[in-house]
């Protein structure tokens, strides 16, 4: 990988940065020698105003308090004791967390290094409190007894923390490769039910060179039991699919060759991608996307080219972008970003050999995927032009525990006088069940697919209807994609692009030329047919289309955005989006994704749905800045993300540092809890936030270039978007 960061990452150790990465603060720079030493051998005597509440405070020596300082301070601190006596005061519901939930006193005394520890100061607050847990947490990872902490580790600005942790430790965090250093752990997927799970990869026949590197894995570590197998052609025949399921495993993804350090010889390994959580090992769809646009902003080209990489090779060999690389995931794809994150790229490597190959590439990649996942059966639609979420697939979804849809296979196994278990595999085999149940049954998995390919799973705007409408999104997206290859071919090749063999999609013959013409009329054509099947004029907003029934619906969802994104609104529809649209879905947080009044009244026998109110999610936020922005609409694009960043900064400085994968934007003081199916990924850690969540990170970072400066330090105070609108009105500032 030739493109590299431009800007140098906190690794330095020349000179003393009290913000540096942990690898460097507590790791590297552990010398007494070193000018920022984090250890010290002096004895230390403990302080009685730190006892536990529970224990009295016995007469020792008098100390002083509060040193007054004008150097930054730093302290001497005892790293097991010291935390010790912070969870036993300040952790008071004993989930390793200091939150505003916590009825400690929210004080505790800290050494001074100028004093050698005699003279205290008093850390105060949560925040404060907080992030030394995380210090503490974090220095006994890299196996400190004594530290020297820098006060400003304690007390930085929120948003600067929070940025800087994002930057440097959380996209590390949540970075991977698959290859033989990790195959034994990665390829073990926890989905897999079968009753020897072992890891698996498959290698299709286009990389042959991955098979002969992973056989030979497999052969010098026989502890592994890895099991590598070709994967047959096609490799999406949906029977196919459903008999890997009893074998199943990864998919091979993009390799690079290097030198191997320890034996001088050529060998290939992983290329680097960045996972939705911390908990996820494999490459996913729309989630990368999203966060490439943090990655970019960050300098990290190189991860967001190798993603980049993966999805083409994906495409070449896998004929489309997957959810996931599992085998379980053949079938199914997810909302297409890959043009604009491939041009995102091309305009940070342009000046670098191979920029404008990489580029080629892509587009053929994203040429081939049109054709032959979206403009083809069964997710094309005919009597509209548009196309559909509507993976093919046979059985129960494999992915989720069988018992996930319990409750609607259970009456058919009563029905069929059999056991759960035998049931499943009969209605997956299609032996000994009725042709009322088939039926029944594969409707209601072919739409539950089919939410899952929209990324929006689960929500009631597309529950037992997903895979007949013409959605908004999608058709935005594939909007996209017409318009942006079009203006490649014209403004790169010379308006004749040649399509090889490897990328030719149904009755496309290799060698045929692409020009931009033809690209610019289907995305004339694809924004008339937006116009008459999903765009309300009196509403002034778009909807799904329902194909089956041959109407528009009147969900109200956050999608309605996505037109601006792409360009496909006109700019009297995005004026109509915002003084219509707008108001609808904009809360205390940012945007919610739907409307109340859309997802109905919920309870017992209708839960929430984690993509219907109240709830938000970074996608749709980014999606509706970058729309606005498109059609001149700055300070509504502005307040929104102000809403979202002062939402996700507050739960930061008042739970410990979490960042999750959704919230509740209606809430003020803790939108992180979500009630709702599947949780909510990225709150369940003790002591330190690893890895935050990979879109929402991207939000943060993306959304902080949308800010002025003033709103920026208005931001870092924790200053509410109506308290910071009504004090500049106050100044005439508006």
């Amino acid at each position: 990988m030739s493109s590299q960061s431009l800007k140098p990452r906190r690794t330095s150790t020349v000179a003393h940065d009290p913000l540096a990465t942990p690898q460097v603060y507590y790791g590297e720079s552990h010398s007494r020698k070193h000018v920022r030493a984090r250890t010290y051998s002096a004895n230390v005597d403990r302080s009685a105003r730190n006892a536990s509440l529970s224990e009295g405070v016995s007469q020792g020596r008098r100390i002083s308090h509060d040193e007054q300082s004008l150097q930054p301070r730093r302290f001497l601190v005892q790293v097991d004791e010291t935390l010790k006596t912070l969870l036993s005061r300040e952790d008071s519901d004993g989930n390793y967390q200091i939150t505003i939930d916590d009825k400690g006193p929210k004080v505790l005394s800290l050494g001074t290094l100028a004093s050698n520890a005699h003279n205290k100061f008093d850390v105060r607050g949560t925040y404060m409190l907080s992030n030394l847990l995380q210090e503490l947490t974090l220095a006994k990872d890299y196996g400190r007894k004594t530290i020297v902490l820098d006060e400003a580790r304690l007390n930085e600005n929120p948003v600067n923390r929070l940025s800087r942790l994002i930057q440097f430790s959380f996209w590390d965090g949540l970075t991977r490769r698959i290859d033989g250093s990790n195959i034994a752990k990665v390829g073990v997927d926890p989905k897999d039910w079968t009753d020897d799970p072992r890891p698996r990869i498959y290698i299709p026949k286009g990389a042959p060179e991955q098979y002969e590197y992973y056989t030979r894995i497999a052969r010098e570590h026989p502890d592994m039991r890895l099991d590598v197998q070709w994967l047959k052609e096609p490799v999406d025949d949906e029977l196919y699919v459903r008999d890997l399921n009893k074998a199943p495993g990864l998919l091979a993804i993009a390799m690079e060759e290097w030198i191997d350090p320890e034996t001088g010889k050529k060998d290939l390994r992983g290329l680097p991608f960045v996972v939705p959580g911390g908990r996820f090992n494999e490459l996913y769809g729309w989630d990368s996307y999203m966060e490439s646009l943090g990655l970019l902003v960050n300098d990290r080209v190189d991860l967001v080219k190798s993603m980049v990489i993966h999805f083409c090779f994906c495409i070449k060999h896998y004929n489309k972008i997957l959810n996931a690389n599992r085998t379980y995931y053949l079938c199914r794809s997810q909302p297409p970003f890959l043009t604009d994150m491939a041009l995102r790229v091309y305009e940070r490597i342009k000046h670098e050999d191979g920029a404008l190959d990489f580029l080629k590439n892509a587009i053929l990649a994203a040429i081939k995927e049109y054709h032959s996942v979206w403009m083809a059966a069964p997710r094309y639609d005919p009597d509209t032009g548009l196309s559909r979420y509507r993976p093919t697939g046979k059985g129960v979804p494999p992915e989720t525990e069988a018992s996930h849809f319990e409750h609607v296979l259970e009456p058919y196994a009563q029905k069929h006088n059999m056991s759960f278990k035998q049931f499943v595999e009969a209605y997956n085999y299609r032996e000994g069940v009725d042709k009322e149940t088939l039926e029944e049954l594969d409707e209601y998995f072919l739409h539950d697919r089919a939410v899952r390919e929209s990324g929006h799973d689960t929500s009631y705007r597309l529950e037992t209807v997903a895979a007949d409408l013409a959605v908004v999104d999608i058709n935005a997206l594939l909007y996209k994609y017409e318009v942006d290859i079009g203006r490649v071919i014209r403004n790169h090749f010379g308006d004749k692009l040649p399509i090889p063999a490897e990328f030719c999609a149904g009755d496309m013959k290799p060698g045929q030329v692409e020009n931009s013409a033809s690209w610019e009329r289907r995305a004339r054509l694809r924004r008339q047919r937006v116009d008459q099947y999903l765009w309300d004029e009196k509403a002034g907003m778009y909807f799904d289309y329902n194909t089956k029934k041959k109407e528009r619906t009147n969900y109200e969802s956050a999608t309605t955005f996505w037109p601006m994104w792409s360009g496909l609104a006109t700019p009297r529809q995005a004026q109509a989006l915002v003084d219509k649209a707008l108001p609808l879905f904009e809360v205390f947080g940012g945007l919610v994704s739907g409307t109340e009044k859309s997802r109905g009244e919920i309870g017992i026998d209708r839960p929430n749905r984690q993509w219907d109110y109240p709830f938000g999610w970074a996608p749709q936020q980014i999606l509706a800045w970058v729309g606005l922005q498109r059609y001149g609409f700055d300070e509504e694009a502005q307040r929104l993300a102000y809403r979202w960043l002062y939402m996700v900064s507050k739960a930061f400085v008042d739970f410990n540092g979490v960042v999750v994968e959704k919230y509740d934007v209606t809430r003020q003081i803790d939108p992180h809890r979500v009630e709702a199916e599947y949780g909510n990924q990225g709150s369940d850690f003790k002591g330190v936030p690893r890895e935050g969540f990979g879109w929402v990170n991207a939000s943060y970072i993306y959304g902080m270039t949308l800010l002025s400066a003033h709103q920026r330090r208005a931001l870092g105070a924790l200053t509410k978007w109506d308290d910071y609108e009504r004090a500049m009105a106050n100044l005439g500032l508006n």
